[in-house]
């Protein structure tokens, strides 16, 4: 049996008075892939951005290595190395062009030769179908392209745990295919990875262990065919059900609404939802947030809030559900909600089939199921 590389004992993160993360327990084996799969608000990229420290947990320990590297005087740089990283939004360098985007770091930071690290990184965009792009800048490149660019930088580095952060989110439909075919060689060749994604079929495909995230844990945990076949909790049975879905994270109140839109616009064509559906889901999606930004959050408090869209294709129904921090607020309560200035509760109320609104661990929990 091969070593633990990674163990993770009752890690938590708090916001505030919200706590995505509640106490989250693991070990990881080298060479083990791990997806973990679970709805929004659940705490998954946050535990994979304090994995390799881009956040501070608030209690709990990480040991990598055999070594706590959330233990003061812990050298962040070495660690970053070790453990690479992939993003939903790519993050390249837009001022450099592809090819020293890839080397910049190995260069700088291992002291690598300009020339190995050119002949390194050259072999390693031919292995993604990058090869005639390596003189091009990232917005000469699409979605998918750049992520696979995104990849091979963090190759270079030859880290021992490569960490996913939903890496086709941000991805046309047409694109997907390209990223997890790129991310399927590479869990051919042994590399321990940890993936965030909401592909549900790749998720199965790709791991050895599957963890579903719910209420800021671990809910359950298991083999591909235990979790997807045969889950034995409440939650993930629900969540398998309803495998398609769309996620948008907003982080403040000038949040960039026509991107959410145009997601939303993707989702509801990749499904076929119809334009009557599209219509609804983006008049919806859009009061709901403005209703609990304005009833949640006073000016300068930091905003956490995300919304997913489900789509339970077999049953054909469409929910809305959003969570969000701030303080309790209900959008539904006719205390609150029976004014004639109410016009977005009232779009909401007329487009929804039914709806509620829950509070649990300083988060609102709202769910609108929209009408057939």
């Amino acid at each position: 049996m091969s070593e633990i590389i990674l163990r993770v004992e009752n890690l938590r993160k708090e916001y505030g008075n919200v706590a995505p993360l509640k106490g989250v327990s693991l070990e990881v084996r080298r060479g083990e892939r791990i997806t973990i799969i679970g709805g929004s608000g659940t705490g998954k990229s946050t535990f994979l951005r304090m994995l390799n420290l881009l956040e501070r947990p608030t209690a709990g320990k990480i040991f990598f290595a055999g070594e706590e590297i959330t233990a003061a005087g812990c050298k962040l740089e070495s660690v970053r190395q070790r453990i690479g990283m992939i993003f939903q939004s790519f993050n390249l360098f837009a001022g450099l062009t592809v090819l020293e985007n890839a080397i910049a770091a190995p260069v700088e930071l291992k002291g690598l030769s300009r020339q190995a690290a050119c002949d390194k990184a050259k072999a390693l965009f031919a292995s993604v179908g990058l090869s005639e792009k390596l003189f091009n800048y990232p917005d000469e490149l699409s979605g998918g392209q750049q992520q696979r660019a995104a990849i091979v930088r963090a190759l270079m580095m030859e880290p021992e745990i490569l960490l996913f952060d939903e890496p086709t989110s941000a991805l046309d439909p047409t694109m997907v295919g390209e990223v997890l075919a790129v991310i399927r060689m590479l869990a051919k060749r042994d590399l321990t990875m940890l993936i965030v994604t909401h592909e549900m079929n790749f998720a199965r495909e790709v791991a050895d262990r599957v963890l579903f995230f719910a209420d800021g844990e671990i809910y359950e945990q298991g083999t591909p065919a235990e979790i997807f076949d045969a889950p034995k909790r409440p939650k993930t049975v629900a969540f398998i059900r309803r495998q398609k879905y769309f996620h948008y994270e907003i982080s403040a109140r000038t949040f960039d609404l026509p991107a959410m839109q145009g997601g939303i616009q993707v989702f509801a064509e990749k499904y076929g939802l119809g334009a009557k559906n599209l219509q609804r889901l983006q008049l919806c999606s859009e009061e709901l947030i403005y209703a609990m930004l304005g009833g949640c959050y006073d000016a300068g408090d930091e905003i956490f809030m995300t919304l997913e869209i489900v789509y339970v294709e077999a049953e054909k129904i469409l929910e809305l559900n959003l969570t969000c921090g701030g303080a309790a607020f209900n959008p539904f309560d006719e205390k609150i909600s029976d004014g004639d200035d109410d016009l977005g509760v009232k779009i909401l109320r007329g487009l929804t089939k039914d709806f509620s609104c829950t509070r649990d661990g300083g988060l609102n929990q709202v769910r609108l199921r929209l009408k057939d």
